[in-house]
Protein backbone atom coordinates (compact mmCIF):
# COMPACT_ATOMS: atom_id res chain seq x y z
CA UNK A 1 0.00 0.00 0.00
CA UNK A 2 2.88 2.30 0.82
CA UNK A 3 4.37 1.61 -2.61
CA UNK A 4 1.07 2.47 -4.32
CA UNK A 5 0.80 5.72 -2.39
CA UNK A 6 4.37 6.58 -3.29
CA UNK A 7 3.68 5.95 -6.98
CA UNK A 8 0.55 8.11 -6.87
CA UNK A 9 2.44 10.91 -5.16
CA UNK A 10 5.19 10.71 -7.76
CA UNK A 11 2.63 10.76 -10.60
CA UNK A 12 0.84 13.75 -9.07
CA UNK A 13 4.12 15.60 -8.69
CA UNK A 14 5.02 14.86 -12.30
CA UNK A 15 1.64 16.10 -13.54
CA UNK A 16 1.93 19.21 -11.40
CA UNK A 17 5.39 19.91 -12.79
CA UNK A 18 4.24 19.38 -16.39
CA UNK A 19 1.26 21.65 -15.86
CA UNK A 20 3.49 24.28 -14.37
CA UNK A 21 5.83 24.10 -17.36
CA UNK A 22 2.96 24.47 -19.81
CA UNK A 23 1.61 27.45 -17.87
CA UNK A 24 5.06 29.02 -17.73
CA UNK A 25 5.47 28.55 -21.47
CA UNK A 26 2.06 30.04 -22.25
CA UNK A 27 2.86 32.98 -20.00
CA UNK A 28 6.27 33.66 -21.57
CA UNK A 29 6.93 37.41 -21.44
CA UNK A 30 6.42 39.64 -24.45
CA UNK A 31 9.56 41.60 -25.37
CA UNK A 32 9.16 45.02 -26.93
CA UNK A 33 12.35 46.53 -28.31
CA UNK A 34 12.39 50.34 -28.44
CA UNK A 35 15.09 51.68 -30.80
CA UNK A 36 15.30 54.98 -28.88
CA UNK A 37 16.05 55.97 -25.31
CA UNK A 38 13.82 55.84 -22.22
CA UNK A 39 11.37 58.70 -21.88
CA UNK A 40 11.17 59.43 -25.61
CA UNK A 41 7.76 59.51 -27.28
CA UNK A 42 8.54 56.20 -29.00
CA UNK A 43 9.36 54.68 -25.62
CA UNK A 44 6.15 55.96 -24.01
CA UNK A 45 4.01 54.76 -26.93
CA UNK A 46 5.75 51.38 -26.90
CA UNK A 47 5.12 50.86 -23.20
CA UNK A 48 1.45 51.81 -23.45
CA UNK A 49 0.70 49.69 -26.50
CA UNK A 50 3.01 46.90 -25.36
CA UNK A 51 1.23 46.61 -22.02
CA UNK A 52 -2.06 46.36 -23.86
CA UNK A 53 -0.81 43.64 -26.21
CA UNK A 54 0.83 41.68 -23.38
CA UNK A 55 -2.33 41.94 -21.28
CA UNK A 56 -4.45 40.61 -24.14
CA UNK A 57 -2.05 37.67 -24.43
CA UNK A 58 -1.95 37.06 -20.68
CA UNK A 59 1.78 37.75 -20.54
CA UNK A 60 4.17 40.13 -18.82
CA UNK A 61 5.88 42.88 -20.80
CA UNK A 62 9.65 43.38 -20.97
CA UNK A 63 10.82 46.61 -22.63
CA UNK A 64 14.37 46.84 -23.98
CA UNK A 65 15.68 50.27 -25.01
CA UNK A 66 18.34 49.85 -27.70
CA UNK A 67 19.05 53.42 -28.77
CA UNK A 68 21.55 54.68 -31.31
CA UNK A 69 22.21 55.37 -34.99
CA UNK A 70 18.78 56.86 -35.65
CA UNK A 71 16.99 53.72 -34.49
CA UNK A 72 18.96 51.29 -36.65
CA UNK A 73 20.63 49.45 -33.75
CA UNK A 74 17.40 48.36 -32.08
CA UNK A 75 15.68 47.70 -35.40
CA UNK A 76 18.52 45.50 -36.61
CA UNK A 77 18.38 43.55 -33.36
CA UNK A 78 14.77 42.58 -34.02
CA UNK A 79 15.39 41.97 -37.73
CA UNK A 80 17.90 39.27 -36.76
CA UNK A 81 15.94 37.90 -33.79
CA UNK A 82 14.16 34.52 -33.98
CA UNK A 83 10.50 34.69 -34.90
CA UNK A 84 9.24 33.35 -31.59
CA UNK A 85 5.98 35.28 -31.55
CA UNK A 86 7.15 37.09 -28.42
CA UNK A 87 9.60 39.61 -29.87
CA UNK A 88 8.34 42.94 -31.18
CA UNK A 89 9.75 46.26 -32.33
CA UNK A 90 8.16 49.67 -31.98
CA UNK A 91 9.19 50.94 -35.38
CA UNK A 92 8.89 54.51 -36.56
CA UNK A 93 8.76 56.50 -39.76
CA UNK A 94 12.50 56.97 -39.29
CA UNK A 95 13.46 53.33 -38.83
CA UNK A 96 11.20 51.98 -41.59
CA UNK A 97 10.74 54.72 -44.17
CA UNK A 98 13.34 57.47 -43.91
CA UNK A 99 16.36 55.27 -43.21
CA UNK A 100 15.68 53.20 -46.32
CA UNK A 101 17.00 56.10 -48.41
CA UNK A 102 18.86 58.21 -45.89
CA UNK A 103 21.31 55.54 -44.66
CA UNK A 104 23.73 54.32 -47.30
CA UNK A 105 24.39 50.92 -45.69
CA UNK A 106 21.27 50.05 -43.76
CA UNK A 107 21.90 46.74 -41.93
CA UNK A 108 18.33 45.52 -42.44
CA UNK A 109 15.63 45.58 -45.11
CA UNK A 110 12.61 47.43 -43.70
CA UNK A 111 10.24 45.45 -45.93
CA UNK A 112 11.76 41.97 -46.14
CA UNK A 113 13.12 41.54 -42.61
CA UNK A 114 9.92 42.41 -40.74
CA UNK A 115 6.22 41.65 -40.72
CA UNK A 116 4.00 44.59 -39.72
CA UNK A 117 1.64 43.81 -36.86
CA UNK A 118 -0.28 47.08 -36.91
CA UNK A 119 -0.12 50.86 -37.18
CA UNK A 120 -0.42 52.64 -33.84
CA UNK A 121 -0.98 56.12 -35.27
CA UNK A 122 0.72 59.29 -36.42
CA UNK A 123 1.62 62.74 -35.13
CA UNK A 124 2.95 65.98 -36.60
CA UNK A 125 6.10 67.30 -34.94
CA UNK A 126 6.47 70.80 -33.51
CA UNK A 127 9.23 73.25 -34.42
CA UNK A 128 10.47 74.57 -31.08
CA UNK A 129 13.04 77.07 -29.84
CA UNK A 130 14.11 78.07 -26.33
CA UNK A 131 11.63 80.37 -24.62
CA UNK A 132 14.33 83.05 -24.27
CA UNK A 133 15.48 82.70 -27.89
CA UNK A 134 15.53 85.87 -30.03
CA UNK A 135 13.68 83.80 -32.63
CA UNK A 136 10.14 84.78 -31.72
CA UNK A 137 8.46 83.83 -34.99
CA UNK A 138 9.05 81.72 -38.08
CA UNK A 139 9.96 84.96 -39.90
CA UNK A 140 12.73 85.52 -37.34
CA UNK A 141 14.01 81.99 -37.88
CA UNK A 142 13.92 82.45 -41.66
CA UNK A 143 15.92 85.67 -41.45
CA UNK A 144 18.53 84.03 -39.21
CA UNK A 145 18.85 81.02 -41.53
CA UNK A 146 19.62 83.39 -44.40
CA UNK A 147 22.58 84.91 -42.54
CA UNK A 148 26.10 83.56 -43.30
CA UNK A 149 26.35 81.92 -39.87
CA UNK A 150 23.03 80.13 -40.34
CA UNK A 151 21.40 78.10 -37.57
CA UNK A 152 22.02 74.82 -35.76
CA UNK A 153 19.22 72.37 -35.12
CA UNK A 154 19.11 69.30 -32.90
CA UNK A 155 17.45 65.93 -33.43
CA UNK A 156 17.09 62.59 -31.70
CA UNK A 157 19.56 61.12 -34.19
CA UNK A 158 20.43 60.72 -37.84
CA UNK A 159 17.51 59.42 -39.84
CA UNK A 160 14.77 60.54 -37.46
CA UNK A 161 11.80 62.54 -38.69
CA UNK A 162 13.14 65.52 -36.74
CA UNK A 163 16.42 65.34 -38.65
CA UNK A 164 14.74 65.23 -42.02
CA UNK A 165 12.23 67.95 -41.11
CA UNK A 166 15.08 70.28 -40.17
CA UNK A 167 16.97 69.57 -43.38
CA UNK A 168 13.86 70.07 -45.48
CA UNK A 169 13.03 73.33 -43.74
CA UNK A 170 16.50 74.64 -44.55
CA UNK A 171 16.01 73.66 -48.18
CA UNK A 172 12.57 75.26 -48.31
CA UNK A 173 13.90 78.51 -46.82
CA UNK A 174 17.03 78.46 -49.00
CA UNK A 175 18.93 79.03 -45.79
CA UNK A 176 21.84 77.46 -43.91
CA UNK A 177 21.00 74.96 -41.16
CA UNK A 178 23.54 72.65 -39.52
CA UNK A 179 22.36 69.36 -38.06
CA UNK A 180 23.49 68.31 -34.56
CA UNK A 181 22.42 64.69 -33.92
CA UNK A 182 21.95 63.28 -30.42
CA UNK A 183 21.57 59.70 -29.28
CA UNK A 184 18.48 60.66 -27.27
CA UNK A 185 15.77 63.23 -27.87
CA UNK A 186 15.65 64.28 -24.24
CA UNK A 187 19.25 65.49 -24.28
CA UNK A 188 18.63 67.27 -27.58
CA UNK A 189 15.70 69.15 -26.05
CA UNK A 190 17.81 70.06 -23.02
CA UNK A 191 20.45 71.59 -25.26
CA UNK A 192 17.85 73.51 -27.27
CA UNK A 193 16.51 74.97 -24.02
CA UNK A 194 20.08 75.79 -23.00
CA UNK A 195 20.92 77.47 -26.30
CA UNK A 196 23.49 74.92 -27.51
CA UNK A 197 21.23 74.29 -30.53
CA UNK A 198 18.79 76.85 -31.88
CA UNK A 199 15.76 74.81 -32.88
CA UNK A 200 14.37 71.31 -33.09
CA UNK A 201 11.44 69.37 -34.53
CA UNK A 202 10.02 66.95 -31.97
CA UNK A 203 6.85 65.17 -30.85
CA UNK A 204 4.19 67.18 -28.98
CA UNK A 205 4.22 64.78 -26.03
CA UNK A 206 7.85 65.59 -25.32
CA UNK A 207 7.77 69.35 -25.88
CA UNK A 208 4.37 70.37 -24.46
CA UNK A 209 5.39 70.00 -20.79
CA UNK A 210 8.39 72.28 -21.43
CA UNK A 211 6.18 74.75 -23.29
CA UNK A 212 3.76 74.85 -20.35
CA UNK A 213 6.70 75.35 -18.01
CA UNK A 214 7.82 78.37 -20.04
CA UNK A 215 11.03 76.78 -21.30
CA UNK A 216 10.17 76.24 -24.97
CA UNK A 217 8.24 78.13 -27.65
CA UNK A 218 6.62 76.47 -30.69
CA UNK A 219 6.93 78.29 -34.02
CA UNK A 220 5.04 75.83 -36.19
CA UNK A 221 3.74 72.30 -36.81
CA UNK A 222 5.11 70.00 -39.50
CA UNK A 223 1.91 68.45 -40.86
CA UNK A 224 -0.66 69.61 -43.37
CA UNK A 225 -3.08 69.90 -40.45
CA UNK A 226 -2.47 71.25 -36.98
CA UNK A 227 -1.60 68.83 -34.23
CA UNK A 228 -4.61 67.75 -32.17
CA UNK A 229 -2.36 68.06 -29.11
CA UNK A 230 -1.37 71.66 -29.94
CA UNK A 231 -4.23 73.15 -31.99
CA UNK A 232 -3.08 76.73 -31.36
CA UNK A 233 0.23 76.17 -33.16
CA UNK A 234 -0.12 77.01 -36.89
CA UNK A 235 1.40 74.70 -39.47
CA UNK A 236 4.44 75.74 -41.46
CA UNK A 237 2.33 75.60 -44.61
CA UNK A 238 -0.09 78.10 -43.07
CA UNK A 239 2.87 80.41 -42.54
CA UNK A 240 4.03 80.27 -46.14
CA UNK A 241 6.44 77.33 -46.25
CA UNK A 242 5.39 75.47 -49.42
CA UNK A 243 4.82 71.71 -49.67
CA UNK A 244 5.74 70.93 -46.06
CA UNK A 245 3.79 67.92 -44.78
CA UNK A 246 5.86 65.58 -42.65
CA UNK A 247 4.32 63.50 -39.88
CA UNK A 248 5.83 60.85 -37.64
CA UNK A 249 4.15 57.46 -37.27
CA UNK A 250 4.55 54.37 -35.11
CA UNK A 251 4.19 50.76 -36.25
CA UNK A 252 4.60 47.51 -34.32
CA UNK A 253 6.73 44.94 -36.18
CA UNK A 254 7.84 41.35 -35.61
CA UNK A 255 10.74 39.46 -37.26
CA UNK A 256 9.82 38.24 -40.75
CA UNK A 257 10.27 34.63 -39.61
CA UNK A 258 7.39 34.86 -37.12
CA UNK A 259 4.82 32.12 -37.91
CA UNK A 260 1.56 33.29 -39.49
CA UNK A 261 -0.49 31.93 -36.59
CA UNK A 262 1.53 34.00 -34.12
CA UNK A 263 1.23 37.08 -36.33
CA UNK A 264 -2.55 36.66 -36.34
CA UNK A 265 -2.61 36.40 -32.53
CA UNK A 266 -0.42 39.46 -32.15
CA UNK A 267 -2.57 41.48 -34.52
CA UNK A 268 -5.72 40.52 -32.66
CA UNK A 269 -4.10 41.41 -29.34
CA UNK A 270 -2.93 44.75 -30.71
CA UNK A 271 -6.38 45.66 -32.01
CA UNK A 272 -7.82 44.90 -28.58
CA UNK A 273 -5.13 47.04 -26.98
CA UNK A 274 -5.80 50.03 -29.26
CA UNK A 275 -9.53 49.74 -28.58
CA UNK A 276 -8.91 49.93 -24.85
CA UNK A 277 -10.16 53.28 -23.45
CA UNK A 278 -7.05 53.59 -21.28
CA UNK A 279 -4.63 53.10 -24.19
CA UNK A 280 -6.68 55.30 -26.53
CA UNK A 281 -6.76 58.09 -23.95
CA UNK A 282 -3.00 57.90 -23.42
CA UNK A 283 -2.30 58.04 -27.16
CA UNK A 284 -4.55 61.09 -27.47
CA UNK A 285 -2.67 62.71 -24.59
CA UNK A 286 0.59 62.04 -26.45
CA UNK A 287 -0.78 63.66 -29.61
CA UNK A 288 -0.87 60.35 -31.47
CA UNK A 289 -3.90 60.18 -33.74
CA UNK A 290 -5.03 56.65 -34.54
CA UNK A 291 -5.55 55.54 -38.12
CA UNK A 292 -7.02 52.15 -39.02
CA UNK A 293 -5.28 50.19 -41.77
CA UNK A 294 -6.30 46.64 -42.70
CA UNK A 295 -3.62 43.99 -42.19
CA UNK A 296 -3.60 43.20 -45.91
CA UNK A 297 -2.78 46.84 -46.68
CA UNK A 298 0.13 47.22 -44.26
CA UNK A 299 2.87 46.09 -46.71
CA UNK A 300 1.61 48.55 -49.33
CA UNK A 301 1.60 51.31 -46.71
CA UNK A 302 5.25 50.56 -45.96
CA UNK A 303 6.22 50.65 -49.62
CA UNK A 304 4.37 53.91 -50.22
CA UNK A 305 5.98 55.57 -47.19
CA UNK A 306 9.48 54.56 -48.31
CA UNK A 307 8.79 56.07 -51.73
CA UNK A 308 7.31 59.27 -50.28
CA UNK A 309 10.14 59.85 -47.85
CA UNK A 310 12.75 58.96 -50.46
CA UNK A 311 11.60 61.98 -52.42
CA UNK A 312 11.83 64.15 -49.26
CA UNK A 313 15.33 62.84 -48.46
CA UNK A 314 16.56 63.60 -51.97
CA UNK A 315 15.02 67.08 -51.95
CA UNK A 316 16.65 67.86 -48.61
CA UNK A 317 20.05 66.60 -49.70
CA UNK A 318 20.52 64.71 -46.42
CA UNK A 319 22.64 61.54 -46.35
CA UNK A 320 24.08 59.35 -43.59
CA UNK A 321 27.02 56.96 -44.03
Amino acid sequence: MTTALTRRAALAAALFTATGLVQAQSAAPLKMVVPFGPGTTTDIVARQVGEGIAGALGAALVVENKAGAGGTIGSDLVAKAPGDGRTLLMGTVGTHAINATLVRKLPYDPLKDFVPIGLVGYTPTLLVVAANSPLKTLADLTAAALQPAGLTFASAGNGTSGHLAGELLGARLNGKVVHVPYSQGGQALTDVMGGQAQFMFYHPAAVLPHMKAGKLRALGASGAKRSAAAPDVPTLQEQGVPDFDLVAWFMVYAPASTPAADVAKLRDAMQRALASPAVAAKLTELGVEQRAIAAADLPAFGQAEIKRWAEAVKRSGAQVD
